[in-house]
């Protein structure tokens, strides 16, 4: 089996230059770098993992925690992050939280046992003291889709309130006045965000705020449908439905039409995540943009330049705006 000794002796470079490029160091130069790459290929040498990570304090691993492994955003999410970070060399262990607060501070302690060199975190149910403490205990900590005060330079998040506002707002313009909204969970910052941005909106328009209009979901499909049940029961002259993302949007629509409604002749729909399926509802669902890949990719490019010194092309961005996407499920009164 080919050694380290003989990588540098057929690449032409010292030992600490072949340790460099081994452990993704950003002061190497490309040419030197496929130097040696090429060296390593030729003998066929493999880098000793173990070894590697006792000699350079680094596990070149990234901890991963979502909340769910299913469904289209955490997919983005994962994706997006995984794929850049595996571009400098850099491995992902993904865990999942479940919104359970032991259970999410169960997974962190899992990818710190792990020595991972860093963690981004899509945590819901641990508390911000808990993040705040995490993030002062020397593993670097990256925050999606959450603001916790005193950490804004590591948290990446999209305008929740802003993107709630627009949506109820492309409601009103088109004449809306009977507006349903149904939230995701109250206990979720970004979910009480939307709806302060709903509120907004009907504040604007000076159209009241009327408690028999609201139904609190938990962002699952079948709360859509729930949600349609008891605001169409209880609000017979309902003309749209504004909800706190899409697949709430197309529980509702589901219920919607075999309520024997056709939308948006009957019911206007209006979602929120702009989630692949979106796209091919029938109809076509006016959402709103939820920047999940612009914030997976600068949490990951954060992790690079912060721990790895490999600096981003573009700076780092911490919070993005959303944008309504008009489709076909959004009509005038």
């Amino acid at each position: 089996m080919a050694t380290i000794y003989e990588v540098s002796e057929a690449a032409g470079v010292s030992l600490a230059t072949v340790s460099r490029v081994m452990n993704g160091n950003a002061r190497v130069s490309e040419r030197t770098r496929q130097k040696v790459l090429d060296a390593m290929d030729a003998l066929g040498y493999r880098p000793n993992a173990i070894a590697q990570s006792l000699a350079s304090n680094r596990t070149n691993s990234i901890g991963l925690l979502v909340s769910e492994l299913h469904g289209s955003y955490f997919g983005e999410l994962m994706s997006t992050i995984e794929l850049i970070l595996k571009k400098h060399g850099k491995h992902v262990i993904i865990t999942a939280g479940h919104v359970e607060e032991h259970r999410e501070t169960e997974a962190i302690d899992f990818l710190t046992s792990r020595r991972c060199d860093a963690l981004i975190l899509h945590a819901e149910a641990v508390s911000d003291d808990y993040l705040t403490k995490l993030g002062k205990s020397g593993v670097p900590v990256a925050v999606v889709n959450r603001k916790v005060e005193g950490m804004e330079d590591q948290c990446f998040v999209a305008d929740n309130e802003n993107g709630g506002y627009l949506a109820t707002k492309a409601a009103i313009d088109n004449g809306h006045k009977k507006i349903g909204y149904i939230s995701g969970p109250l206990f979720k910052q970004d979910a009480t965000e939307r709806l302060n941005g709903h509120v907004r909106a009907l504040n604007d328009a000076g159209i009241d705020n009327e408690p028999t209009l609201l139904f609190e979901g938990d962002y699952h499909e079948s709360s859509g449908q729930e949600g349609f049940g008891k605001l169409f029961s209880d609000n017979a002259d309902l003309s749209v439905l504004v909800c706190a993302n899409d697949e709430m949007a197309s529980g509702a629509m589901t219920a919607a039409r075999e309520a024997g409604l056709n939308i948006p002749d009957d019911l206007s729909v209006i979602g929120f995540d702009n989630v692949l399926f979106s796209r091919y509802l029938h109809p076509k669902l006016t959402t709103i943009n939820n920047p999940v890949h612009s914030m997976g990719e600068m949490a990951a490019a954060w992790i690079l330049e912060n721990v790895y010194d490999i600096k981003s092309p573009e700076p780092i961005v911490h919070v993005f705006e959303p944008e309504l996407v008009e489709r076909d499920s959004l009509g005038p009164l």
